[in-house]
């Protein structure tokens, strides 16, 4: 989709896309709002702030989207495809499994990173890493990767 067609795109049409990027609907709804937009750059800025400012509810709902790293999503959709192409360089062992349920186990909630580009072992470094982080420190980072996806699908959704 161009820039011009997120532009005149229905309300639900294109809230449906951008919640495919980031399951949060004040996220999309700001997105929404702020049109129109001039370029990419001005999309990027107004999505970038929407998920900066991202509340723990609303990233706990947008992690239930997230499958655990390593796993496959099963379904169609275009955030299925999303998961399946971020993950393509990380196939699950047992070092990932092992670490995604300590992580569970220690924070509550799925193991979320940016994986595009990274392999198997510099995921499986930033998961040991955070598994010393405080809740706090922990959440900062969780909100970070999750604007970082965001941003990331919201580019393969909309070209300049």
């Amino acid at each position: 989709m161009r820039v011009s067609e997120l532009n005149a795109a229905p309300v639900q049409e294109l809230t449906r896309e951008l919640l495919a990027c980031c399951d949060v609907p004040s996220w999309a709804a700001t997105i929404i709002e702020k049109r129109p937009y001039d370029g990419v750059a001005g999309l990027h800025d107004t999505a970038d702030a929407a998920a900066r400012s991202l509340t723990d509810d609303e990233v706990d709902r947008a992690l239930a989207k997230h499958p655990r790293i390593g796993e496959r999503p099963t379904g169609q959709g275009t955030e299925a495809g999303w998961s399946r192409q971020e993950q393509s360089g990380v196939t699950p062992d047992d070092a990932l499994v092992e670490g995604n349920r300590a992580y569970e186990e220690r924070f509550g909630r799925v193991f979320l990173i940016c994986a595009t580009g990274l392999g198997k072992e510099q995921i499986l470094a930033a998961l040991h890493q955070r598994l010393t982080h405080d809740d706090e420190t922990e959440r900062g980072v969780v909100k970070d990767e999750l604007r970082k996806i965001a941003l990331l699908r919201l580019g393969k959704l909309v070209t300049g």
